[in-house]
């Protein structure tokens, strides 16, 4: 079993935030190497490790990562820039036509505080409450303020949400792989962990290999990659079209659950296919212990609903183990204020899900999710798109398996649209302290 560092690894790998936060992301360029090195010594102090999460830094939670343009900024050497993976190396705008981002979620439409060229650090601050994310937004500013050559991109102003739903209505979050070796979060009850290679640089990972990472030893062990994307949610559109289907409240929530695979509160449908236990998603020993081997038909939980094909467990012909290797850990967040209870007019609001996937290999598990899983139905040998992330423009299908006769819903909208992404580097911070040292004699 793998050896841990916890004081080593960035906490945002091995841990997980509290249910009620509120947060920023800061993304800033680097105009001077050497005022970005100074903003990395400075922020160190603040970095929080896996092992300081119970007690961090005046009570708030700091992580960083860098993007490849950011460690070339930065001065890292040729040689170690280039024993980082293509897929890093290239950028998440130029991997567009792999991942699905095509007509209003090309890079050519993207915010433009995600390009390649200009962004190279992201710091995200977490705090329970208003207050204590101030005081941590405040030292941190004031890292960068007093540096010239250091220029601050956007803020993304971040919150669990009130009633602890998505801005769809659906619990988020509850199915993230255990690690082995993390006694920070050790696996629930009939769970077995993966290994922490999947997600630590220089672990064994679930093929038995180390993953390899950049050199030397102290920049790439005991990191991490990023994928970080923006998605403004159509949920207007959502709303509108279970609307559309559904003639009850019932038959909506019923039709809105076997896109998703879960209920509203988290209650899988191969647990409670016919209506909502609400009990039993409490239970966080029991709302993720299910297999869909009793559902090959996909009666139960639908063979294209959201959550069975980001994580299809054992219902491929491959062996639960080949699914493993292409898990993530999610840390994503939500931003934007709710759309009304019952509205179903779009106002205007900019509103939507800060997705943020980790993994040891950007190509393996990220990519091949979002391109092969989420996009392309032939594993399931049903040529339709993820029904609540796909890239349809009003042209996607979704089927609904039932006996006599499964059912065919056409038409479905494109309810998420990109707004920008880009590939992070998540260093330890023995690595963050020997970047910020680069160039001293």
């Amino acid at each position: 079993m793998a050896s841990l560092d916890y004081d080593d690894i960035q906490g945002i790998l091995l841990q997980e935030r509290p249910e009620k936060y509120v947060g920023m992301y800061l993304l800033l360029q680097i105009d001077d190497p050497k005022s970005g090195r100074s903003v990395l010594k400075k922020l160190l102090p603040e970095i929080t490790s896996a092992n300081r999460w119970e007690k961090p830094s005046d009570g708030a939670w700091v992580n960083g990562a860098l993007t490849y343009k950011g460690l070339e900024k930065l001065g890292v050497p040729k040689e170690s820039l280039e024993s980082f993976p293509a897929e890093f190396r290239e950028g998440m705008s130029s991997r567009a036509e792999k991942l699905g981002d095509y007509n209003e979620s090309a890079p050519e439409n993207w915010e433009d505080y995600f390009e390649e060229e200009r962004l190279h650090l992201a710091i995200a601050i977490f705090s329970p409450d208003e207050e204590r994310l101030k005081e941590a937004l405040d030292r941190a500013r004031k890292v960068y303020d007093e540096l010239d050559g250091i220029t601050l991109l956007y803020e993304f102003s971040v919150s669990s949400p009130e009633n602890g739903l998505s801005h769809m209505g659906f619990t988020e979050g509850i199915s993230n792989p255990a690690i082995e070796g993390n006694e920070l979060h050790p696996p629930l009850k009939g769970e077995t962990p993966l290994k922490a290679g999947e997600f630590i640089i220089g672990k064994e990972n679930e093929k038995g290999n180390i993953e390899e990472g950049p050199t030397p030893n102290i920049l790439g062990n005991n990191g991490s990659y990023m994928a970080l994307r923006k998605i403004h949610l159509r949920v207007a559109a959502f709303r509108s079209y279970l609307h559309e289907k559904g003639e009850t409240d019932e038959e909506r929530e019923l039709l809105a659950a076997k896109m998703v695979g879960r209920w509203p509160s988290g209650t899988p449908l191969s647990l409670s296919p016919d209506k909502d236990d609400p009990k039993l998603a409490l239970d966080e020993n029991v709302r993720n212990d299910f297999l869909y081997k009793d559902d090959p038909k996909g009666l139960k939980c639908p063979l294209s609903s959201h959550v069975r094909r980001a994580n299809p467990r054992d219902s491929l012909e491959d062996s639960i183990a080949d699914v493993n290797i292409h898990r993530l850990l999610r840390r994503s967040t939500m931003y934007g204020p709710p759309l009304p209870e019952g509205e179903l007019a779009d106002d205007g609001e900019d509103r939507g899900l800060i997705f943020a996937g980790i993994c040891t290999s950007l190509s393996r598990q990220y990519e091949f999710i979002k391109s092969t899983w989420l996009n392309d139905g032939n594993f399931i040998e049903l040529s339709e798109e993820d029904p609540i992330t796909g890239n349809k423009a009003g042209e996607g299908m979704y089927t609904i398996p039932e006996e006599p006769f499964r059912k065919r819903m056409h038409g479905i909208p494109a309810f998420s649209v990109t707004k920008g992404g880009s590939y992070f580097f998540i260093p330890s911070i023995s690595a963050l302290k020997w970047i910020s040292e680069l160039g001293e004699k």
